[in-house]
């Protein structure tokens, strides 16, 4: 292999086979491999004027957001206008423009300023909504199909953690389970389904503020469940206290559903049984 200094000695003929390689459509890399030429400096010099191909450019959605926000700087406009303006955020705006010169401050009244100020947390807030709303929904699409399995471990954890359970003074051995989480109660069921509880064993009652919509909640659960009207029981009333300040109000507020499988002391023992077996598999993993 000839020395390198003897490949940059014709350093026109040498920038000629760069700009054919690079009309060819090669990027910087494979250039660089092809002509032995290992010297960014050199490299740069000899590609000079020549502009990468279509296929090495990363995709920048922001250019047009980027270009303007400048565009509004050199305006005299703040961070909180073009901000208001463009709808993205400080942090992105104080990287584009860092290069150019700071606005003179205009004066401006506490009303005026303070309006601004509000328009740019709404914008902020916005974009953090939207944020959480793709972070959730990733997260979401990354569960996928459960396995039986799965189902069945989760069900044991979600039973311990909101099922009733035996206590040495309240001695009693039932599988009763309460939640307001719509959701919680669907994956409850469905771990019932899962063990082979039919749905004639299953008892349902709302526990509901008597200030709450008792009438709306009843239709709400029976629907959630699919169950027969019979299947529910009395609605129990919690009274209304008005030294508490309650926050579950609203149209959303629909109580609590209770489920109750009939004849479940075995269910239950097996229940405390599965989780003293996850238990020790835990401390197993953690000695």
């Amino acid at each position: 292999m000839a020395h390198p200094s003897s490949k940059y000695a014709d350093f026109e003929a040498l920038r000629e086979q760069a700009v054919a390689l690079r009309r060819t459509g090669l990027s910087r890399r494979q250039i660089r491999d092809r002509l032995h030429i290992y010297n960014n400096d050199i490299l740069n010099r000899l590609l000079q004027g020549e502009p990468p191909p279509d296929w090495t450019r990363r995709p920048r959605a922001k250019d047009d957001l980027r270009a303007r926000a400048r565009e509004l700087r050199l305006q005299g406009w703040t961070y909180d206008r073009i901000q208001v303006e463009l709808g993205c955020s400080k942090s992105s705006i104080s990287l584009w423009v860092r290069d150019l010169p700071k606005p003179e401050r205009k004066k401006r009244t506490r009303e005026e300023a303070s309006a601004i100020a509000k328009r740019g947390w709404a914008v902020t807030m916005q974009l953090r909504e939207e944020e959480r709303q793709r972070t959730k929904q990733a997260a979401t699409d990354s569960i996928g199909e459960m396995s039986d399995r799965e189902l069945f471990l989760l069900g044991v954890g979600l039973y311990w953690a909101e099922g009733a359970k035996s206590k040495p003074h309240l001695p009693q051995e039932r599988a009763t389970f309460i939640n307001s989480d719509p959701g919680m109660i669907m994956v409850y069921l469905a771990w019932l389904r899962l063990l082979g509880v039919s749905p004639d064993r299953l008892r349902f009652h709302v526990h509901i503020h008597e200030s709450g919509d008792v009438e709306g909640a009843e239709r709400f659960w029976m629907e959630l469940v699919g169950g027969d009207a019979a299947a529910f029981g009395k609605t129990s009333l919690k009274q209304h206290n008005l030294k508490t300040n309650r926050k579950n109000v609203g149209q959303d507020y629909r109580g609590c559903l209770v489920v109750r499988v009939l004849q479940s002391a075995d269910l239950y023992r097996r229940i405390e049984g599965w989780w003293s077996g996850m238990v020790v598999e835990a401390r197993r993993r953690t000695a």
